[in-house]
């Protein structure tokens, strides 16, 4: 008896341990955060946001009808011709239906042949006078009746043709696979995303800008661009899009630009700092009050505060909550008598949510 009253204390502090191990080796979730480089009201007329970058043509690979993926062709980094089989579904059920249509085509098929024949047939009768006039109309509309039939049949054929097709995926472009969505005899849906293939010669960064600036930016603009994974170098961009409608989960107006002279270290997905220059009039007296956004301000029982994010890599952070007093609003935002320096990065959005040392991703 004393040996169970000393092996089940044993068990427990063993489960306990084990149930410890497996939460430390759940794989950890950033939450993705917008920021802003705090800067002065003289800066108003240089902003920098953060940006993505992202090949020029990216291609979202799916199919257009359902199934048991039988065939993946596609690796993470793999080089593709235009034209190469990159995935295919078990189309049996397709493959089935196809046939049946063909059968159904042969028969309505026949059966307008036969109709022809008989309409032929009871012409040249009418014309002797053979037959008699309602004999000849019951014949072409029967013989009209059998043709509908048959172009019905045609296009049902065609339609399963067609679903069969749906069942492949073929390379649009030259290019390589960015990414894979899914795995070999899983079963997947129409539009279902099966992998990205990075189609363009070229690397655009894509950056989204608030509703206060945006109409300050114009094509063939020349940001300067800046990477953490590239540093000491400034790349050239140039805006070639400039979205009219902001995203839906952001409020934010997409924007995107060409790398004038990128180099073969920019890779998609590596985080850009994107620097713009909106001009202005030059004044004698330079406004050195720091201005944030009136968005990253919030506030509780203690007055006003902006989560400061520290970063070493321009990809990842942590979030630490900063007491902030504000002075008068600007069109440019709160003017910030303490509690900030300038080139600090403060989160743009989700205050209500984010917590004291949160690890965040940049975007």
């Amino acid at each position: 008896m004393n040996f169970y009253k000393n092996i089940l204390p044993v068990a427990m502090i063993a489960m306990l341990l084990s149930c410890k191990e497996k939460e430390v080796t759940k794989k950890e979730v950033l939450r993705p955060v917008r920021y802003e480089v705090v800067g002065t009201a003289g800066d108003q007329k240089t902003r920098t946001f953060s940006g993505i970058a992202k090949a020029s043509d990216e291609i979202e690979l799916s199919f257009r009808s359902s199934g048991i993926i039988s065939v993946l062709n596609i690796k993470l980094g793999q080089k593709v011709k235009k034209g190469d089989l990159l995935a295919k579904l078990d189309n049996v059920q397709a493959e089935l239906a196809y046939e049946q249509a063909v059968s159904g085509l042969n028969s309505a098929r026949s059966a307008r042949n036969t109709a022809k024949s008989n309409l032929d047939r009871i012409k040249t009768l009418y014309a002797k006078g053979s037959n008699s006039l309602s004999d000849y109309e019951a014949a072409k509309n029967n013989f009209q009746s059998s043709l509908d039939q048959f172009e019905s049949a045609q296009k049902n054929r065609d339609i399963q043709r067609s679903q069969i097709n749906y069942g492949y995926i073929y390379a649009a472009k030259d290019g390589t696979i960015a990414s894979k969505n899914a795995d070999l005899n899983e079963n997947a849906s129409a539009g279902q995303l099966i992998g990205v293939l990075n189609a363009g010669d070229k690397t655009n960064i894509m950056v989204g800008l608030p509703e206060n600036v945006i109409n300050k930016v114009e094509l063939k603009m020349q940001p300067k661009l800046n990477f953490s994974s590239i540093p000491g170098k400034t790349f050239t961009g140039e805006v070639i899009e400039i979205s009219p409608i902001a995203e839906t989960n952001s409020a934010s107006y997409p924007v995107k630009i060409d790398i004038t002279d990128a180099t073969a270290a920019i890779k998609p997905g590596m985080s850009a700092d994107v620097t713009f220059e909106f001009g202005g009039t030059t004044t004698a007296v330079v406004d050195n009050t720091l201005v944030i956004p009136v968005k990253s301000v919030g506030e509780n029982g203690d007055g006003n505060f902006v989560f400061v994010i520290e970063s070493d890599d321009g990809v990842t952070g942590v979030a630490k909550k900063q007491t902030v007093i504000i002075g008068e609003i600007t069109v440019g935002g709160f003017k910030v008598v303490s509690g900030l320096s300038k080139g600090q990065k403060i989160a743009t959005a989700g205050l209500q949510t984010l917590l004291d040392g949160q690890k965040v991703k940049l975007q």
